[in-house]
């Protein structure tokens, strides 16, 4: 393997200053710079930790109904490919409207969603008829999704997608087919016992764009908002 340089050479090489900038804010800057190389290393660290897991458990024979109401076996979902990423959005039937979180997740995979295909399957899955779900989606413009909804409940509880409250938690989770059998990759675990103070809990690399993109600014994600299904102009 090759060894890699030092991120603090990396970043006194990458780091140019702007015009009209101060010395402060070059110094502060390359500083940082080298530390979001450190992440960049680390999250590929990750990545290849997760990559290299075992088998993980063999899933239940679930089945799911697509818009037409045809059921189809947990197999199915993956189409041509070997690999299926699954997201467990919350929007049960005793909801009157999904999860706005979910809704701002499900939403930002809708446009790369025909990329992300070229490698892997992807389905987004609900415990809502798939009509209902298609009609959000249809009002929010989405086109490129696949959703699904579950026969009964023993999916959302096996991976704690329900709760014995009846609440709701999304779930993010990758499998693996082989043959007939299904085969869990990861699922993302934690909850709010394993959240940071003052922070939702949430995956490391956040997948979510909204996050990182207020990650960019001076004022972060805040502590006083949370996104909406709707806003006032």
């Amino acid at each position: 393997m090759t060894a890699l340089r030092p991120a603090a050479e990396l970043a006194e090489i990458g780091s140019k200053p702007f015009p009209r900038e101060s010395a402060e804010y070059r110094a502060a800057r390359t500083k940082l710079l080298a530390e979001e190389i450190e992440l960049r290393r680390q999250i590929q660290r990750v990545a290849a930790q997760r990559r290299a897991l075992p088998d993980g458990s063999e899933a239940g024979d679930y089945r799911f109904l697509d818009a037409e109401g045809k059921e189809h076996r947990f197999a199915d979902l993956f189409g041509r490919h070997d690999t299926l990423v699954t997201y467990f959005w919350m929007f049960g039937p005793e909801r009157e409207r999904p999860c706005p979180m979910c809704t701002s997740f499900v939403g930002s995979l809708d446009i790369p969603a025909r990329d992300i295909e070229q490698r892997v399957a992807l389905v987004i899955i609900g415990r809502s008829p798939v009509s209902r779900q298609l009609e959000f989606a249809r009002e929010r413009g989405w086109n490129n999704l696949k959703f699904y909804q579950t026969v009964g409940d023993d999916f959302a509880r096996d991976y704690r997608g329900l709760h014995d409250d009846g609440s709701e938690w999304a779930i993010c989770a990758s499998w693996r087919r082989q043959g007939d059998k299904v085969r869990l990759f990861w699922a993302a675990e934690g909850d709010f016992e394993t959240a940071d103070p003052g922070f939702d809990p949430h995956l490391a690399p956040d997948p979510t764009p909204l996050w990182n993109i207020l990650d960019w600014t001076p004022g972060g994600r805040g502590t006083d908002w949370y996104p909406k299904l709707e806003y006032t102009a």
